[in-house]
């Protein structure tokens, strides 16, 4: 019997072919306070018990959009393989992650996941119906904006139904879809080629150094109906010319808030980026813009809470009337009513132009660059300055109501004005038009001149370039200065209020008039 031997080689075994997988990627961004960051999504398909996960600190409403994302895809025909399905929002460690319009980049992900690819600089938006229509969402404009501000977006997948606002944004390619199914077509033949007309702006524009301003000349409330007056409506003049804080005192039924709410119309021009930043701040408030050359007015009452008017809020912080007035106006009627808290919080903002929110959960920061405008009664019973009433307010209450106002506070305004009283000889001697005509004309001058800003929100440097004085006009300052003891910042608002004054007379220089004229509107302590 022979038996057999054992040679010693082992016997070959087939080796598996390892598969790579394959891990998709889209672009989509979520908004931290009032500024979108970029995240990437991410999708990988692997074996194991069939399942649809979103991980990296999702909210509750990306966390929903599994169901519509499903139910979309199931009523396009798609059939779901029997895989794990993942889904990663990068960054992870970035809370908070929040909006519908995440459901567009994790449909499209899922439904090509037999398809490699990998488009960089494309992101998608778009919020998906249970019968996969893409809807607009309130952030998409604020998040679009923003990115494009930060000169991180060139080209976007958006709903069509954005387009009527999202076309204002100029520089970015949109390329507009209805249905779940034209962005899957879209991606799969990679025609990328935007399909939106450029939005032309209806309203009267003029330029300055190739950057194009717009304006109104809707007079809803005329200036002609506010009768007498006539050194308050000179310094709203000067004001609107600046931009600069303005504070009037008088006896009740003078004409202050009046007034006011007639700066809205006589404000000066604005260039684009401006008014997107206005429409960006209108939409996180839930409004619907209208995209009109006006800036914005807030006009709180005095028992706002101090998150109303600076924002926050528990949770997701939310912008308050500082930040919906930026670019414009806000008014504070009957100031001394308004909590100490507030009036002393209101110095950060009308210093630094922005206002910092802290909260647990969230820091952010916003841009507040607004032209204040305060009104308040002599006293409390506001006859204090009258010649025909006798004012019943003991010196403790006057005393007591005017010093709710500090002087930090104070200082930081450039115009104040006491008001005359009413007589029946008042005339209307100035309209709206020819003021605001007027304040066109002066913002002209600084634009020429190469300001950013404008007067009432120049820089100490920039105070020391553009605010040149006459030799009689220094020295008359010089007076006022070891006459009155002007502060660091007093004399600050006067160079200020001078030079708008000397853009509305026409003048290349501060003059002995307008320095005068300035230092006429000068707080009296």
């Amino acid at each position: 019997m022979n038996a057999k031997t054992d040679s010693g080689t082992p016997p070959k075994v087939k080796q598996k072919v390892k598969q790579e997988m394959t891990v998709n990627r889209l672009t989509c961004a979520t908004l931290e306070g009032v500024n979108a960051k970029v995240i990437e999504v991410e999708a990988t398909f692997t074996k194991g018990l069939p399942g649809f996960t979103v991980v990296g600190l999702a909210s509750s409403d990306i966390q929903e959009a599994k169901e519509r994302v499903k139910s979309a895809l199931l009523v396009n025909e798609f059939v779901f393989p029997p895989l794990k399905i993942t889904i990663n929002l990068s960054p992870s460690d970035l809370k908070n992650k929040n909006g519908t319009h995440f459901d567009l980049p994790l449909a499209l992900l899922i439904a090509l996941n037999k398809k490699s690819f990998e488009e960089e600089g494309l992101f998608v938006f778009g919020e998906l119906g249970l019968d996969g229509r893409v809807k607009s969402s309130s952030l998409l404009f604020p998040l679009i904006l923003s990115l494009k501000e930060q000169g991180l977006i060139k080209r976007a997948i958006v709903p069509k139904e954005s387009i009527s606002y999202l076309n204002h944004i100029s520089g970015v390619d949109f390329i507009a879809v209805e249905t779940l199914n034209e962005a899957i077509v879209l991606l799969n033949k990679k025609t990328f080629t935007t399909n939106v007309e450029k939005f032309d702006y209806d309203a009267k524009s003029f330029t300055v150094d190739k950057t194009i301003y717009y304006y109104e000349q809707k007079y809803e409330n005329d200036f002609k109906e506010v009768k007498g007056q006539m050194i308050a409506k000179r310094a709203a003049m000067i004001a609107a010319a600046g931009m600069h804080n303005f504070f009037m005192e008088g006896n009740p039924g003078c004409g202050k808030s009046m007034i006011a709410k007639r700066m809205r119309d006589i404000l000066p021009p604005l260039f684009e980026e401006e008014m997107l930043s206005i429409a960006k701040h209108q939409f996180l408030d839930g409004q619907k813009p209208d995209f009109k050359a006006i800036r914005p007015m807030r006009s709180p009452h005095h028992t706002a809470t101090s998150a109303s008017i600076f924002g926050g809020g528990s949770g997701q912080a939310r912008i308050g009337e500082v930040a919906l007035a930026s670019r414009g106006i806000l008014f504070f009627d009957e100031i001394p009513h308004f909590s100490k808290n507030i009036l002393e919080a209101m110095r950060e903002p009308l210093q630094d132009k922005k206002v910092h929110i802290a909260r647990v959960n969230a820091k952010i920061e916003y841009e507040a660059d607004i032209m204040f405008i305060a009104a308040q009664n002599p006293c409390p019973c506001g006859n204090l300055l009258s010649k025909t009433q006798v004012c019943r307010c003991s010196e403790v209450e006057i005393k007591r109501y005017q010093n709710r106002l500090s002087d930090p506070f104070l200082d930081r305004i450039d115009l104040f004005v006491v008001m005359q009283e009413v007589s029946s000889e008042d005339k209307a001697d100035v309209t709206s038009k020819a003021m605001h005509e007027a304040v066109i004309e002066a913002f002209r001058m600084q634009k020429r001149r190469g300001q950013e800003r404008l007067n009432g929100k120049l820089t100490e440097d920039e105070i020391e370039s553009y605010c040149i004085l006459h030799e009689e006009a220094q020295k008359i300052l010089e007076g006022a200065i070891q006459k009155f003891g002007l502060s660091h910042r007093s004399i600050a608002s006067v160079k200020k209020v001078g030079r708008s004054i000397a853009d509305l007379n026409r003048h290349e220089q501060i003059e002995k008039k307008d320095i005068l004229e300035a230092l006429s509107y000068r707080r009296r302590r």
